[in-house]
Formats: structure tokens, sequence, C-alpha cells
């Protein structure tokens, strides 16, 4: 399986080469592809800026064999298209194109330079486009694609976070449903994220069907299910005994024993998924020879350092340059001036994803590095929140990771100590005992 992907890895490097070896000067030809769900459209214009040939295609086999044979009249072809149709990007990419994806808030500025009447339609989107590669083009920078073993990791970890939030979401349902008929049952578990919780519902779908099992059942659930404390056992056998004193009426538990026995029961089918999941991203993060230096920071763990690896590798020319990596993880603030106006806000246009990992791993990374705590209390000093404190320890981080991927050498602390010392970091200075922090650090 890693032999099949390397060679896919290869080949696809080589695409990428030979399409990015043409010079910008050398392009003769300028492309907009304006995505539709079912159909595409795409607008041609030579270096001067007149429309050579436009048409649509479908978003089938036949439709995109279609794309190649019409394009297939511009040999030195460059694309542009707006983000957010992955399934088109990923297949212009892969059919050797060089392709410039556009950001919808500047596709929108664009259109409007063009038609400032406010004239809307997918000709002018793809005129628009083409249009500001020929003259903007240059200066922009060429989609390239990820390894395969990248990319599903990538996508492995995306759909895993998709699906532990809809397993939150189906909790949140559990725990309503419960609360209508059944809160005994919310009085006597904690974590509802615990497959024994919805093995409970499972066993015992009512109270009256609790206070039935009787105090033997009660225990043997408890043992099975590796629940049973010393300290909570007495409480949970009064609060099973007492479970049909208060709850719904008839018709209510009826009608909502149902839908909580149905909720449980996706709960489980998901759980076993998400560890399959698991399973999966564990093995394809180990296949990647780079898992050793995501496995070096600290506390990205099993969990964050598959995302991390997977989030940034695919990005990798741009995830070598630190303020690159800091605006495209939304570490970097955004500022807006004008007059006597001046505002730093949250940046919102970046990888959320990648943002989102980032966020977790800076927060977690606090508990295993002095200077890193240090760090977050001094902007927590400052007066800011804890998301704004982590969001600039985040900014020093980045720059670190950027350093280590561009380096291929994995996280250092002892090197990191020793760069502190050299440049004089305020963070030393508020560190209580800086040789033992420096070993830590």
């Amino acid at each position: 399986m890693n032999r099949v992907i390397q060679d896919e890895a290869a080949a696809t490097k080589r695409k990428e080469r030979q399409r990015m070896q043409t010079p910008w000067a050398e392009i003769t030809h300028f492309a907009g592809l304006d995505w539709g769900k079912d159909h595409h459209d795409v607008l041609v214009l030579d270096g001067t800026g007149r429309i050579v040939t436009e048409f649509r295609f479908d978003h089938t086999a036949e439709g995109w064999s279609l794309c190649r044979q019409k394009l297939a009249e511009f040999p030195q072809l460059a694309l542009a298209v707006e983000t957010g149709h992955n399934a088109a990007i990923e297949r212009l990419v892969t059919l050797g194109y060089r392709v410039y994806p556009v950001h919808p808030r500047s596709s929108k500025s664009y259109r409007t330079r063009k038609l400032p009447s406010g004239t809307k339609t997918d000709r002018a989107d793809c005129w628009a486009l083409a249009d500001a590669l020929r003259l903007e083009g240059d200066s922009w920078h060429a989609l390239t694609a990820p390894q395969p073993l990248v990319q599903q990791l990538r996508l492995l970890c995306r759909d895993e976070v998709g699906l532990i939030g809809q397993r939150t979401a189906l909790i949140n349902q559990l725990q309503q449903a419960l609360y209508e008929y059944y809160p005994a049952a919310l009085e006597a578990f904690d974590d509802w994220c615990a497959p024994s919780a919805w093995a409970f519902v499972e066993t015992f779908p009512t109270p009256q069907a609790l206070v039935q099992a009787g105090r033997h059942r009660w225990q043997k659930f408890l043992h099975t299910h590796g629940l049973y404390r010393p300290q909570m056992n007495e409480k949970r056998l009064a609060i099973f005994a007492e479970a049909d004193q208060f709850c719904g009426h008839e018709a209510v538990t009826a009608a909502k024993s149902t839908l909580a026995i149905a909720l449980a029961k996706m709960l489980c089918t998901l759980e076993r998924q998400l560890a399959r999941y698991r399973t999966l991203i564990e093995e394809c993060f180990q296949a990647h020879p780079a898992h050793g230096l995501f496995e070096s920071l600290p506390g990205a763990g099993p969990k964050l350092a598959p995302r991390l690896l997977g989030e940034l590798l695919a990005v990798q020319p741009l995830a070598e340059q630190p303020q690159v990596l800091q605006c495209l993880a939304g570490m970097a603030p955004v500022s807006y001036q004008s007059g006597r106006v001046s505002v730093v806000y949250l940046r919102r246009q970046c990888n959320r994803s990648l943002r989102c990992a980032v966020h977790l791993w800076v927060d977690l990374s606090r508990h295993y590095c002095d200077w890193a705590q240090v760090y977050y209390a001094a902007h927590r000093q400052k007066g800011q929140s804890h998301a704004c404190a982590l969001r600039c320890l985040g900014m020093r981080w980045l720059k670190i990771l950027a350093a280590m991927i561009r380096n291929h050498t994995p996280y250092d602390a002892a090197l990191h100590a020793q760069n502190q010392l050299h440049h004089g970091s305020w963070v030393l200075q508020l560190q209580p005992d800086q040789p033992a922090v420096g070993d830590a650090s």
C-alpha cells in the first residue's frame, strides 16, 4: 500500500514540476472557471484580453472529457477558479492545469471592478476571474496537489472532527429527551460521552423498567461496565430506587423512551466508526516519514499531531513561511486603519480546520513547556482574554513550527532554550529559575 502511495505521489510531483516549470511570461492564455453543483462554465482570454472561447460542461465524465478537449487548444494556459468546490478544483489540478485559487471575497471584488452596475452572471464571473488572472496573476500562488497520503490523512482527520460534532449533537438530543421523562438517569451519570451511559439507556429505557429490575441487576450493570465506585455506589442505587417518583407522564415516557433508545443505538454505532477512523488515522500518520517531527511537538499527542501534519504538509511551501503560516492558521490579527481610526480584530478568513487544531495544541503545550506557560501568563496579565493570549502564543509556536518544517528537524527543547538565551528573550527574564526552565523549555 505504501509503495502505491509513493508511486502516486511521485507521479503527481512530476506533473506539478512540468506545469510549474513554464515561466509566467510564457503563459499565452488565461481562463476563468465558474463552478456549479452539476455544471461548470469556462471562459478563455488571450494576452490582450480578447475572448477566444467560452463553453459550459456538465460535472460528469463526459463533461470533463469535453473540457479537456476544449482546453487542449491552449497548451500554455493558466486557470483561475473561486474556492469552494473541492471536487472541481481537485480534478483540475489532477489533470495537470496550472490552477490559481481565488477567495470568494476577492472574486466578488474583481466582478464589481468589471461590472460596477452590480450585474452578476456565470459568464461575468468567468470573465472577471480570467481578466484578473491576466493582469495580476504573476504575483499569485498556483495551487499544488498534496501527496496522496497527506491528502488522505487530512480528509480522515476532518471527517473525524465532523463525526465528533455529530456525536455531540446526538448526546445533546439524548440529554434533552432524558430531561423530559427520565431525570434520574441524568442525576446518576455525569459523563454522557461514555458508552456505558448509552448502554444504561438501552438496558433500562424507562424509570419504571429501572425500578422493576431490582438491586441485583443494578449492581451487575455497574460491575459489567466498570462503573462500580465505593464512594458513588450507594448514591446511585438510591437514585435508581426512587427513579419512578419523579418522571414524565405515561404518554411522554412512551414517546421519549423510544427516541432515547434510538439515539443511544446511533451513538453506539457512531462510536464504533470513530474507533475505526482513529485506527486509519494512526496508520496513515505512522506511514508518513515526517510523523516524528509532529510527534515531537509538546502537547500535540496522538490526536492533534496527525491533524497538524495533514493540514500543514498539504500546503508545505506556504507552511515554511512563518508569516504566511500565522495568517493561514488564523493566529495573526487583522488591522484596520483609516485616519484616526485604528482597530485590530480576529482574523476570520483562514483555514478553520488548521486554526482549531493549532488552538487546541497551543493550549495543551502550556502544560508541557514552562516558557509557553510564562508567555501565556504574561499576555493574560496585560488584560488579554484566554483566546487572545493563546493566539499570541500560537504566533510564537508557528514560527518555531515553520522552521521545523523548513529544516526537517523535530522540536528540540534544549536548542530552543539556547536560542532564547542567545537572543535575550524576555520570556527568560520572567522565569524564576532560568537554568531549570531552559532545560525544560
